[in-house]
Formats: C-alpha cells, sequence, structure tokens
C-alpha cells in the first residue's frame, strides 16, 4: 500500500546505520516527512546518497543528534516547530570492548555497555513521551528489538568462527521489549503507543559457515535483507495499526520457533 504515512513526520535516530539508513527510503516512498538523526551529520548523508536518497529531498532534513547524552536529547525535542506523528529507534551504541565471548567479558564493559544502548532507548522512550504529553498529538514510537530478545541464543551456530551471540545484546534486546509495556502502560493514552520489531539475523557479509549454520535453523530463507524488516516498521507507524501498543512482530522466518 502506498503513501501510508502521508501528512505524518517520522523521526529515525540512527538514520546513518544499516536499519536506519534502509528505512529513511522507504519512508519518503509512503510519502512521510522524515527526520534522520545520527551522532555524525556526514557519514549518515553519505550512506543515505550511496543508497539512491536525493540528500536535498524537501520531505527529508537532518539532525545531528546524541542519543545517549541526556542534555542532546532534551534540547532536539524542545527546539521541533513542526510536530512530529513517530519516531524510530534504530540506534546501537557500544563501547569498544563490545562483543567479546562470555567468560571474557569483564563486569565495567558489561555495564557501560547497558548503560550506552539500554540507558539511551530509556532515554529517548522517555524523551519520546514527554514530547507527546507537551504536545498532546498522536505518537507511535518504534524500538528495535531481537529474535535473541525473545529466545536463547542458538550457539552451535557460531561454531567454526570467531562470532558469538553477546551476552550485552541479549540482555538489552530482552529489555527493552519490557521497557515498552511498562513507558506505555505508565503513560496510559492510547494515542501514545510503543511497539518493537523484532529481526532474525540480517545479512551484513558473516562469514559463509555462519549464513549455513544459520539458514539450517529457518524455513529455507536464512539470513535476510534489512529491507525486509521495514515494513512491520511501516505498519507500526501508520493507522493501520492505531491501537496495536506494547506488541512485539518477530521477522526471522521461523528461527524462534
Amino acid at each position: 500500500m502506498e503513501n501510508l504515512l502521508s501528512n505524518k513526520t517520522i523521526l529515525v535516530v540512527g538514520a546513518g546505520g544499516l536499519l536506519g539508513s534502509h528505512l529513511v527510503p522507504a519512508l519518503l516512498k509512503q510519502n512521510a516527512t522524515v527526520i534522520a538523526a545520527d551522532i555524525s551529520l556526514d557519514p549518515m548523508r553519505e550512506r543515505l546518497a550511496a543508497l539512491g536518497v536525493n540528500t536535498l529531498e524537501g520531505k527529508l532534513t537532518f539532525s545531528e543528534l546524541d542519543i545517549t547524552n541526556e542534555a542532546s536529547m532534551k534540547r532536539f525535542f524542545e527546539e521541533q516547530n513542526d510536530q512530529i506523528d513517530g519516531a524510530v529507534n534504530t540506534t546501537y551504541p557500544r563501547n569498544k570492548t563490545y562483543g567479546k565471548h562470555f567468560f571474557d567479558v569483564s563486569l565495567d564493559s558489561f555495564n557501560e555497555n547497558l548503560s550506552l544502548h539500554l540507558g539511551s532507548a530509556f532515554l529517548f522512550t522517555q524523551q519520546c513521551a514527554a514530547y507527546f504529553k507537551r504536545e498532546q498529538n498522536p505518537f507511535s514510537l518504534v524500538n528495535i528489538s531481537s529474535v535473541y530478545g525473545v529466545v536463547a541464543p542458538r550457539f552451535e551456530i557460531y561454531d567454526h568462527t570467531t562470532m558469538t551471540m553477546p551476552v550485552e545484546y541479549a540482555a538489552i534486546k530482552s529489555a527493552i521489549l519490557h521497557l515498552n509495556k511498562y513507558a506505555v502502560s505508565y503513560v496510559n493514552d492510547s494515542r501514545f503507543r510503543i511497539n518493537s520489531v523484532s529481526p532474525g539475523g540480517i545479512f551484513d557479509g558473516q562469514p559463509e559457515a555462519f549464513l549455513q549454520a544459520y539458514k539450517d535453523k529457518t524455513h529455507g530463507a536464512g539470513m535476510l535483507d534489512v529491507d525486509e524488516t521495514v515494513g512491520s516498521v511501516l505498519f507500526f507507524l501508520s493507522e493501520q495499526s492505531k491501537y496495536v501498543t506494547g506488541q512485539n512482530i518477530i521477522v526471522d522466518d521461523g528461527f524462534s520457533l
């Protein structure tokens, strides 16, 4: 369906990342006005341009935003002159030691990654809620979780690779799902909705041994292309999901079954 988001302004934070950069053109195709935000403007513009996005498009504006900085976040929402109807948090902040194997993760590193990723998810959710309370216009927030926020890792698919499924990631993504429910229950207004999309594996140049092992756990699709997760996000942002809140759509071709 075309033009699901006509006359809506959608904020995408992390618009320079893998999912965010693919979400921006999909939103523009649905006739949305898009605010693309990231911690660094130039890399975001370059990535979007490489995907064929006209960065001079009248319905697209750019904003520099550090989602881990409380002052930056509050200032951003206070400076918004136009109505924002929805937002998607596609950010993935992490430290330099993120992704080690379980027994190699220090407490300091674990805590720092929770602070960066889950803490910023809390901050963004809080400020979206505060914005809604101030403006009193319907608002739909989509936070990105993961299939590994729902089920335990299948560690055997990482055999014969140097990869693992980071413990920080599992803790953060599962917590985001309950954070959503807490926030919408607290605000308690049907005009303010929060939902999540939980992708399975998204192809991003992983080693062949992993790709095949992962594919064997699905119904045949294997790793998904990032564009295949976008439709569920658009659904949550649109009027098609007007009274859907606190929910999670898993897009994984049966990996979690």
